[in-house]
């Protein structure tokens, strides 16, 4: 691998900055889920499956954007990442709280998580790096940053225990 191949597997800042972003969703998140921890036991068992698979998820992003990429650990925690990231998907498709039990924008989101996801494991199967790469960093800024910046306002599950109030009364 010459110097310049190795370079552009580099992070760059738009890979720390992504991560950051991610750190913060992921503690916005946490700090939700410890204030609810009173109403844990009315959630259903899907719901904390997306719950947990996309918490870890976003955790893994940035040590995946941060790390060095193409060894044996990258492939194993990437198959990890896109595992979690498929999973909270596709049980978003049985999770209809809002507009009335229909499916919601939010599961569009969903859709293309399921086609970005199989995209960038193809590219990196056939190692096409970069554009391995510019579809991870589209699926976190939309997937996972996008989405999970709208799991806060509009009177949601995350944004009211994140608030500090009540949901289930």
């Amino acid at each position: 691998m010459t110097s310049t191949a190795s370079k552009s597997l580099a992070p760059t800042k738009l890979d720390y900055t992504l991560g950051v972003l991610a750190l913060t969703i992921l503690a916005a998140a946490l700090t939700a889920l410890f204030r609810g921890l009173d109403e844990w036991h009315q959630l259903p068992p899907r719901l904390w499956f997306h719950i947990i698979t996309v918490t870890l998820a976003t955790a893994l992003t940035p040590i995946m954007l941060w790390r060095k990429r193409g060894d044996k650990s990258h492939r194993v925690l990437g198959y990890i990442w896109v595992f979690c990231m498929v999973s909270t998907a596709l049980v978003s498709f049985t999770l209809r709280f809002i507009n009335d039990g229909k499916f919601s924008l939010i599961h569009l989101l969903s859709i293309l998580t399921l086609a970005v996801s199989w995209k960038l494991v193809a590219k990196a199967r056939a190692h096409k790096a970069l554009e391995h790469r510019r579809e991870v960093r589209g699926i976190v800024t939309g997937a996972l940053l996008v989405a999970g910046f709208f799991t806060f306002p509009f009177d949601r599950l995350m944004g009211r225990w994140l608030q500090g109030m009540a949901v289930f009364n």
